[in-house]
């Protein structure tokens, strides 16, 4: 390890590759970047713990939007967290599952702005929770479904 290798650059990097990953659907190589699989859905309020948990959320979450994708805007790491600001954007392609209801496919786009925050152990640079702060109704009113 260089001396410009610190425990913060690989932090760094392994937001950046578990953020570059999930837009691929690498769910292999996105589980290998946690110590252990868990993300905290502020907003809905969700916890999916454990790597079954968190690969049900993976293939869940593509259904109405195949082609979810993220573009980080600003990445700081400080203490064992590391916060990324982002676009998250996508096309609805399948049925969304709303309260009580599902919605057919608009074909419709949105580009909404979403903070996540990545803990990570002492010592480690591999992820121990991601937790994505985000306004649930800005896709469904982006995608003029609410």
């Amino acid at each position: 390890m260089s001396t410009m290798d610190t425990l913060t650059d690989r932090r760094l990097r392994a937001v950046r590759d578990h953020m570059r990953l999930e837009c691929e659907h690498d769910w292999d190589a996105v589980i290998a970047t946690f110590h252990h699989p868990r993300y905290e859905l502020y907003g809905a309020g969700t916890v999916f713990d454990g790597e079954v948990a968190v690969r049900g959320y993976f293939a869940a979450s593509r259904v109405p939007f195949p082609d979810q994708a993220s573009e980080i805007i600003a990445i700081a790491a400080g203490g064992d967290s590391v916060l990324v600001e982002f676009w998250l954007t996508g096309t609805h392609l399948g049925p969304l599952r709303l309260r009580g209801r599902v919605a057919s496919p608009t074909g419709r786009r949105f580009r909404v702005r979403m903070m996540a925050s990545f803990e990570f152990p002492p010592g480690s640079d591999r992820i121990l929770c991601e937790r994505p702060y985000y306004d649930q109704g800005a896709v469904l009113r982006a995608l003029e479904l609410a």
